[in-house]
């Protein structure tokens, strides 16, 4: 595949799939944004896992080498998990292609809370020009 097939392909997929947001993930109409405010500390995090409100997720994702160490470790809405997964699908699909080698997650949070707000991803090749950044909204 030549360069500017590449840049033009990674391009096109970078137009198509700037955020994925709560809004197009699966969740009732009538629902109302949620509100993790009060969620701070790591125990009440993991009570709310315990209950299924919350899931432990890796901010740097298992499927792309991402280590579960306390440093890489999260707590989202199950819905939040839901986008996740699809942003992390496109990126393995993107390493494949090598149109990616490399990946920097960065969590967003508001107050004292412990549940990140965003996620959002860079995604680059080190030897190519281009990028994507896809963002998974929370809260």
């Amino acid at each position: 595949m030549s360069r500017i097939a590449i840049l033009a392909s990674m391009a096109a997929l970078a137009a198509s799939m700037p955020t994925v947001s709560i809004a197009q993930a699966p969740r009732r109409a009538s629902a109302v944004r949620p509100d993790y405010s009060q969620v701070t500390s790591l125990a009440a995090a993991r009570a709310l896992a315990a209950e299924g409100k919350l899931v432990k997720i890796l901010l740097f994702p298992a499927e792309l080498g991402g280590e579960d160490i306390p440093e890489n470790v999260a707590y989202i809405p199950p819905y939040a998990a839901e986008a996740r997964q699809l942003v992390i699908g496109t990126l393995r699909r993107f390493m494949a292609d090598e149109l990616i080698d490399k990946l920097e997650v960065v969590p967003e949070y508001r107050g004292e809370s412990f549940v990140p707000t965003k996620l959002v991803m860079h995604a680059t090749h080190s030897k190519k020009k281009g990028s994507l950044h896809p963002t998974v909204e929370i809260w």
